[in-house]
Parts: C-alpha cells; sequence; structure tokens
C-alpha cells in the first residue's frame, strides 16, 4: 500500500473559485501551472489546513485531515506536511542549522543537532551551519529552508514557487538538487509554479488550472505536445493555434483546409470531412529551410511566406513568418541564432516553411 499517497477532493464554498480532486503519489511531484487566481494557491492553503470555507475531504494514506461530511479537520500543525515559500520564511536571528532543528522540538537537542548536521549535508550547506539568514545568499537560503520542510519527514511536501526569488543560474542548480533529493525521499510533492519550464523538468504531471477548475492533468511531454483544448495550448504559451476544416480523411491521416491551403495531419481520430476544426502547432514543428537552397520548401507541408519579425533573444531567434496564403495568421517559433546569421535572414525576405505533420493537434470544434 502506498501509505503516503495525497488523495483530495475539494470544492470552494465561497467566491475563491476551487473544484479540484486529485490523486497523488508518494514518490510523485505534480506541479501546478495556470494564471493568477487560477486556484494554485488557495488548493495549497486548503491542504495545509489554511483555508476553511471548502467542502470534500483530504486523505494522506489512511489518514484523514479533512472531511466536511465527517465534521474532521485537523488543525495545521497536527498535518504532518513540509513547506517551501518563495520568501524562505527563515527566523532572522536562529543561524542555519536552528532553522532546520525547528520542526524537531520532541527530539533531544542533540539528537536534533545531528540530524540537522546530516540535512545539511544533504543540501550541501556543509560548513556553513552558523550562518544567519543575512549572511546566506538566496540559494543558500532556500536550500535551509528545504531541509527544514523534509527533516521530521513529512507525508507532504508543498512548494510555493520556491525558485523564483533566485537568479537564473541558481534556479538551474536548485532544481537540479531537488530532483536529486527527491530519489532520496518518498512523499508527495505539489509544486506551484509560473514557470513552463521548471514545471516541465521537474514535475512527473503537470496540472494547469484555471478558474479554480483542472483543464488537463499530465505528463509533461503530453501535455505540451497533446494539449486537450485551445485554451490550455494558450495556457502553455503555445501561439500558432488556428481553425481549419476537414478537407478527407486517408489512412492515419487527414487533409485539413487551412485558408484554402491543404495540411496533411497524422491522425486517426474520428472526425468527418466538413467538420471545422481548430489545431495547433508547437514551435518544434516548424522547419525553416535554407533560403539558399533553390530547391528546399517542397518538402513535408510546404508553405511559403515573408519574414514579419527576428527578434534575438540569447543564442535563439524569435521568428514570426507571414504564410502568403494566410498572411493575417503568422506562424511564430525559433531557430538558432548562428543559423540566422549564417543566411542572413531580415525583416521582408521569402522563406520556404515545412510544417512537420507528426506535431500538428487537432482540436474539436466542441472544444
Amino acid at each position: 500500500m502506498d501509505k503516503n499517497r495525497l488523495s483530495f477532493n475539494l470544492t470552494s464554498l465561497n467566491n475563491i473559485p476551487l473544484n479540484i480532486a486529485l490523486d497523488i503519489h508518494s514518490n510523485e511531484l505534480v506541479a501546478l501551472l495556470g494564471p493568477s487566481g487560477s486556484g494554485k494557491t488557495t488548493l495549497l492553503r486548503c491542504l495545509a489546513g489554511l483555508h476553511k470555507p471548502v467542502k470534500g475531504w483530504i486523505y494522506s494514506g489512511d489518514e484523514c485531515w479533512f472531511d466536511s461530511d465527517q465534521a474532521v479537520f485537523v488543525k495545521p500543525e497536527q498535518r504532518s506536511l513540509g513547506k517551501v515559500y518563495q520568501s524562505y520564511a527563515l527566523f532572522p536571528h536562529l543561524t542555519a542549522i536552528e532553522n532546520i532543528m525547528l520542526p524537531l522540538h520532541k527530539l533531544t537537542r542533540q539528537q536534533a543537532k545531528s540530524s540537522a548536521t546530516e540535512w545539511l549535508d544533504k543540501v550541501n550547506l556543509s560548513g556553513l551551519q552558523y550562518r544567519k539568514p543575512h549572511e546566506l545568499s538566496g540559494g543558500q537560503r532556500q536550500r535551509v529552508a528545504l531541509a527544514r520542510a523534509l527533516i521530521a519527514h513529512p507525508k507532504l511536501l508543498l512548494l510555493d514557487e520556491p525558485f523564483s526569488a533566485v537568479d537564473q543560474t541558481t534556479r538551474f542548480k536548485l532544481r537540479r538538487e531537488l530532483a536529486l533529493l527527491r530519489q532520496q525521499i518518498q512523499v508527495p510533492i505539489i509544486l506551484v509554479t509560473h514557470d513552463i519550464e521548471e514545471a516541465v523538468q521537474l514535475a512527473d504531471r503537470i496540472c494547469v488550472l484555471h478558474h479554480g477548475n483542472v483543464l488537463q492533468i499530465d505528463k509533461p511531454d503530453i501535455l505540451m505536445s497533446r494539449p486537450k483544448t485551445p485554451l490550455v495550448a494558450k495556457l502553455l504559451g503555445q501561439q500558432n493555434v488556428f481553425t481549419g476544416r476537414i478537407s478527407r480523411k486517408e489512412k492515419n491521416h487527414i487533409i485539413l483546409d487551412w485558408q484554402g491551403k491543404k495540411i496533411s495531419v497524422f491522425s486517426d481520430e474520428a472526425y468527418s470531412t466538413g467538420d471545422e476544426v481548430q489545431w495547433v502547432l508547437p514551435p518544434q514543428g516548424i522547419l525553416l529551410h535554407r533560403p539558399d537552397r533553390a530547391d528546399d520548401g517542397n518538402g513535408e507541408n510546404p508553405i511559403h511566406g515573408i519574414i514579419e519579425e527576428l527578434v534575438a533573444l540569447g543564442p535563439h531567434v524569435s521568428i514570426s513568418v507571414l504564410p502568403a496564403h494566410a498572411p493575417t495568421l503568422p506562424l511564430r517559433f525559433f531557430i538558432p541564432r548562428h543559423f540566422a546569421d549564417r543566411q542572413h535572414l531580415e525583416v521582408g525576405m521569402s522563406v520556404s516553411l515545412s510544417l512537420l505533420e507528426k506535431h500538428i493537434h487537432l482540436f474539436e470544434s466542441s472544444c
């Protein structure tokens, strides 16, 4: 039996939207994604016992933390969970080791200090045990907060945008350390983040929330390549969302009419000829052919167009191409900067694209 499995079904009773049910395994990290006001923080507060106007239930393994029908409510301090916040929430007058020792009030001081020393080593802070928070970097403070959250062997770990207050380099290091640390613990983890890249890198599953409702929960690769609805696609930052009509069906393929252009899509879905559908194409599904090769652009789903926009973003270039057949519907994607420089790409240049059929994803019109 999965003794630390987290299960809950919660509905808000006030004007804060929430209607969510999830089941999370003890070795699983689920990331919550969604815009501000989608219910992410409200859910964490419910699980921690800090937000009460809800109905439903919460179980940690076979232990009931909340059941509105049975009038069960376990107080926050009695729920075995760890929390890590964006603001670290460390006591400024205590040293790193003293902050980590706080949850171990039932142990002797020597036992608590010994355990805290072990956790300092696990989070790569050996030798810094006597420094106070103001003497630590942002990344080091967050490591202290993470060690404090885990030292008492909680049944649930809540991470509320834990890495958003540190610089990008430190953020990458902390993500890597969390991924390594997960191999040593068996506890369900819920991560709230606005960073899609962070969710994709860390999560076993990503839950997309909107107005308190679950729009989709899936493994990262499935979610990013097969969003269930156009709204999910847009919340994930997908820009190439269009409307077309089913022209005809072939074996394992659908021919889509997109503004008069025939697009082949790899699909065995039960669409009918004439159905109007919306479709999405992620950036990795667009291939820009070399302008110096005259035979390019005749490959898979060839599209000819004009470069509307080129924006250098570090080692990549964000590019927008206006298709010749649909000049009001730009295709947006990224290319390596060295490719753009070598091909002397510029705004107004004619280019040829291929839309890779295996990346095109169709939504039903009812979505």
